[in-house]
């Protein structure tokens, strides 16, 4: 039975007050570590299970998701059915944000206020899974979830009626990751508030045709008011 696992990057260089979208910003001396020990723990239930996992690891495009992704090619590199490849998709960021990408909510408040084509956003706008900021390139949480859903999606189809049990990795960005697993029916819509995901933590799922997507390792994080956005 073919499976998957999502994963949230480690951590990284945040900026402060800053929606994390797309910036740029490489993995902490501290995240890179977690991710590693994360893998880890990883590899023992794969040895556990006999599992081998499919060589084409998928990663987001950011720096941050990237260099996640590098460090499980690296710890897991005699789990993997072949040599090991990470792709990039852009499929799989996180929500963009669009022309005011990398300024603090803040300054996108006062963007806002200052062109007279646009509405004041509503209170909690960041964290607003259907709200789309009204500049060019930007999209809202649902539809950076859907994207991620899809591509997910397109993988299933590839694999769902092979003899396949090799296990695929989707590296990507919390808040996304939360909204497609939404679409895709693992999580309920109040469960993306609710939940977050460790960083560098997988969460693994079987597949099977005509079935719901199982969780089969891995926990969610319980949100809580003090944790860094994603």
């Amino acid at each position: 039975m073919p499976c998957f696992a999502v994963i949230r990057h480690g951590a990284y260089e945040q900026l402060p007050n800053v929606p994390s979208a797309l910036q740029p910003f490489a993995l902490t001396v501290e995240g890179a570590q977690e991710v590693h020990q994360q893998a880890q723990v990883f590899a023992q239930w794969l040895e556990e299970n006999d599992i081998k996992l499919d060589p084409l690891v998928d990663s987001s495009t950011l720096l941050r998701a990237w260099q996640t992704a590098s460090i499980y090619v690296e710890t897991l590199r005699d789990y993997f059915d072949g040599t090991p490849q990470i792709e990039s998709y852009s499929a799989l960021c996180e929500r963009s944000v669009g022309a005011v990408a990398n300024l603090t909510i803040d300054e996108i408040e006062r963007v806002l206020a200052l062109d007279p084509r646009f509405s004041a956003p509503p209170k909690g706008w960041k964290s607003d899974s259907h709200y789309c900021l009204p500049f060019d390139g930007a999209e809202s949480l649902w539809q950076a979830g859907q994207r991620v859903a899809e591509h997910i999606q397109a993988w299933q189809r590839r694999v769902q009626h092979q003899d396949d049990q090799r296990l695929k990795l989707f590296i990507g960005h919390g808040a996304s990751i939360r909204h497609g697993m939404c679409q895709l029916e693992v999580l309920t819509f109040d469960d993306i508030k609710r939940l977050s995901m460790f960083y560098g933590h997988p969460v693994v799922f079987d597949i099977a045709p005509q079935s719901p997507i199982k969780r089969r390792f891995g926990e969610w994080k319980q949100r809580h008011t003090l944790d860094v956005p994603d």
